[in-house]
């Protein structure tokens, strides 16, 4: 067995990467939370861009722009494809679907819940004006 201090360490290790690599639905909803990232997203929704062409909209440095485009990257939300100099991104929706499959499950929870309380006051309607 090793001794507790390897188990600590190991545990921080673990739990830094664990930070550090965000993925799944904390990276998407991470990257959409910036309304920066989700007006690119928009963009990139009707079509493929260029860095440049992303960039043009926003009144930032080419490096904040990348900075944001990278952040879109590492959530999966953008593909991105290097012809010469030039960085073609591109939306990617599987991403996109996960949260959105996400939000359609919490939805559907809480429509469900609200309309058992809603049947249970109609059944007791003495007990829905007490509070």
């Amino acid at each position: 067995m090793p001794p507790v201090p390897c188990l600590a360490a190991c545990a921080l290790l673990i739990y830094n990467q664990m930070v550090n690599n965000q993925t799944g639905l904390d990276g998407v909803f991470g990257a959409l939370s910036d309304p920066t990232r989700r007006r690119i997203v928009e963009r990139l929704a009707q079509r493929r861009l260029t860095v440049g062409e992303i960039a043009a909209e926003f009144s930032m440095s080419q490096p904040a722009i990348s900075k944001h485009l990278k952040v879109l990257e590492r959530s999966g939300l953008l593909a991105r494809r290097i012809e010469g100099r030039v960085h073609h991104c591109s939306l990617r929706p599987a991403a996109m679907r996960a949260a959105s499959s996400w939000i359609d499950e919490q939805r559907r929870f809480w429509e469900e819940s609200f309309a058992k309380l809603d049947a249970y006051f109609e059944r007791n309607p003495e007990r829905k004006n007490q509070s």
